[in-house]
């Protein structure tokens, strides 16, 4: 090549991987591979300016009173009195009770995961994890309805059980599989000499676990209960379905408190995900105050996930603490901990059974071909042919779109990007992921289906679909490229390639294994997304299966299908067709999860590093 390559001082990211040079050689296609790549941070970055454009050029639409929108509990658009604290008082509410349910029972599952079960075992049941987080949210919201709301009417006799506590319940479902993983990452990184010290000095492995192994792991566990706390906070559909969604709720003392929870309320993204946001329309005080809540939401969904990300901090773990307990209880506190705790990793498995079982049952619909192939009919008669045909178009369009971006952001994190520019794209990245998808919804409706004229167009909800792609591929790209064996890099230092040559020949055939899992893992969550598709893509009846055009060419939509019928939770031929539905979404992205999980395993250690 004629060129040569020289080592930077500092690695750009967190793994020593030296950086190519930058060089000319075939300097067109060299160009085009950078242009690319880079394409795919701009895409994160745009996406960043039109989500804080969007709520910005909506506050200065108008007058916000932030003093009463933050104190006062009164919201009436028609006397322009817009009090968000009845909504933030949900907000804080249901999150505390996902948090209370969810947190031990997931801190206990992901230790018997780690500590106690072999790996022949542990495998299977981490994968019925990774199938409870991939159950779409319009699904929870369909079991809320049908499960949890009769559980706390009965409870707290409450005439159709919508309220605060079966939001909770809700989240504390939807969250655990996100803190039983990424706690188990955290618990798996601590050093077996730990662990091997602690037993060499007698301990029971209730003690390992509380005094070597916990105290290193603590602060990944705690940045899992921020990453669920951020999708908590940023759940629209689920808890729109079960809260109740009644202003002003705002309890006046501590026996308030315990009252307001089994009765309705409401939260900042069930306001968003209603039908004001397209009364407000795009300027004035209403539609000031509605960016005004958004804007609290997505700084709140942003702290949680930036802390979160952070893990420790950078500092340094504690040195593990030994301690022994009193002799004659150290052996019934072992075995009551170990009861404990695989009685907590029991949990996950038995609600993905119980929410399977339910499907089967209510959904029997969908184990009849015809109402995969069939058209719909009326209201709620007939099949799902279009709501499928939808969906798949929807997901085509948003992988075609997203592949690329999230592919290039990820090269850039993982082989060009200095350490701390890395780390800040990094939690842009993340943050992105976390953001609430109705406000992604919502800026899509203002920008392409208002300002660019678009109207309801399956594009447009492609379009905002790609975020929630995106995050995933780029994580998973560059941490493949973090753990690229040194030896590969330093063979490509060694003949001289140039920065282009050296992602083409080594980095593409090393990293597609972990994109293309990325790409299944982020269309497995794109394809229950309902929030999005309501403002920008979706209307109930009357689209074609496949649309003719892109302004005004709304699709049908499996997800938005089925919240539309489980409004009318009255109508038995609706509710029936919602399960069906339903299922046929589970099982689209069961599939998806699974066929990502299966190439992970088979591609996990690929000796076919370059070519």
């Amino acid at each position: 090549m004629g060129l040569t390559l020289e080592r930077p001082a500092r690695a750009p990211g967190p793994r020593a991987v030296p950086r190519p040079s930058r060089g000319s050689g075939r300097g067109s296609r060299a160009r085009w591979v950078w242009t690319w790549a880079y394409s795919g941070v701009l895409s994160v970055l745009l996406t960043v300016a039109v989500l804080l454009g969007y709520l910005f050029t909506g506050l200065a639409s108008g007058t916000v009173d932030w003093p009463a929108l933050l104190t006062s509990a009164t919201w009436s658009p028609g006397d322009l009195a817009f009090g968000g604290l009845a909504m933030i008082y949900g907000s804080a509410v249901v999150c505390v009770l996902a948090l209370v349910l969810a947190v031990p029972a997931g801190w206990a599952a992901a230790v018997a995961l780690s500590e106690y079960l072999p790996p022949r075992l542990a495998k299977p049941l981490r994968l019925s994890v990774e199938l409870l987080a991939a159950v779409p949210s319009i699904v929870y919201g369909l079991i809320g309805i049908m499960v949890i709301r009769p559980f706390v009417a009965g409870l707290g006799d409450v005439p159709g059980g919508d309220s605060l506590l079966a939001a909770g319940i809700v989240l504390a479902v939807m969250i655990m599989p996100t803190i039983v993983a990424v706690s188990v990452d955290a618990l798996a990184a601590v050093p077996g000499r730990h662990r091997e010290a602690a037993y060499a000095l007698g301990l029971t492995r209730r003690e390992v676990v509380r005094s070597a192994v916990l105290p290193q792991a603590r602060p990944g566990m705690r940045a899992g209960v921020l990453l669920g706390l951020a999708r908590a906070l940023g759940e629209a559909i689920a808890v729109f379905m079960v809260v109740g969604r009644a202003d002003g709720r705002l309890p006046r003392s501590a026996g308030d408190l315990l009252d307001s929870l089994p009765r309705p309320g409401q939260t900042l993204t069930t306001k968003l995900a209603g039908p004001e946001p397209m009364l407000a329309g795009t300027s004035g005080p209403y539609f000031a105050a509605l960016c005004g809540l958004g804007v609290i939401l997505l700084a709140l969904v942003a702290a949680a996930t930036v802390w979160g990300t952070r893990g420790g901090g950078g500092r340094a773990p504690r040195p593990p603490r030994l301690r022994r307990s009193s002799a004659w209880l150290r052996v019934p506190k072992d075995r009551a901990a170990t009861a404990v705790r695989l009685g907590a990793l029991l949990l996950p498995g038995a609600l993905l059974a119980g929410m399977l079982g339910i499907l089967l049952v209510r959904g029997g619909a969908a184990l009849n071909p015809a109402f995969w192939f069939s058209p719909s009919e009326g209201a709620a008669g007939g099949g799902i042919r279009d709501q499928i045909l939808g969906t798949l178009l929807l997901l085509a369009t948003t992988a075609v779109i997203a592949l690329p971006l999230g592919y290039g952001a990820g090269v850039v994190i993982g082989t060009h990007a200095s350490a701390r520019t890395a780390r800040v794209l990094e939690t842009l990245t993340v943050a992105i992921g976390g953001t609430p998808t109705i406000l992604l919804g919502l800026a899509g409706y203002v920008l392409l289906c208002t300002t660019m004229g678009w109207g309801r167009s399956w594009l447009a909800g492609a379009v905002v679909l790609v975020p929630v792609v995106v995050p995933v591929i780029a994580l998973t790209t560059a941490g493949r490229i973090r753990g690229m064996p040194p030896e590969t890099t330093e063979a490509a230092l060694a003949l001289g390639l140039t920065r282009a040559q050296y992602v083409r020949s080594v980095v593409v055939p090393y990293t597609w294994p972990a994109t293309l899992t990325g790409l299944l893992l982020g269309l497995a969550r794109a394809a229950g997304e309902t929030a999005p598709l309501i403002f920008t893509a979706t209307v109930f009846f009357g689209a074609p299966a496949f649309p003719t055009g892109v302004v005004n060419a709304p699709v049908q939509a499996l997800p938005t299908h089925i919240f539309t019928l489980s409004q009318d939770s009255g109508a038995p031929e609706a509710i029936a067709q919602a399960w069906g539905s339903a299922l046929v979404l589970v099982l689209i992205t069961a599939g998806l999860l699974t066929l990502a999980v299966l190439l992970r395993n088979r591609f996990e250690g690929a000796r076919r590093w370059t070519t």
